[in-house]
């Protein structure tokens, strides 16, 4: 493996015309307070063992 180059690389500069096109843009969703969770989070994997723990226990 080699070491680090002495002679260090000059910034690369973009072709001409090539620019960032992306805009980052927000959308607000409304959800009501009743509704369920729209995009409900997986459980973590300590609620995923103990689920299976459970599990095994009732069997």
């Amino acid at each position: 493996m080699t070491g680090p180059s002495s002679a260090p690389r000059g910034e690369h500069t973009p072709a001409p015309g090539t620019t960032w096109t992306h805009r980052l843009v927000r959308h607000e969703q409304l959800v009501d307070d009743d509704a369920p969770d729209p995009t409900p989070t997986p459980p973590n994997r300590a609620t995923r063992r103990a689920q299976a723990r459970a599990a095994r226990r009732t069997k």
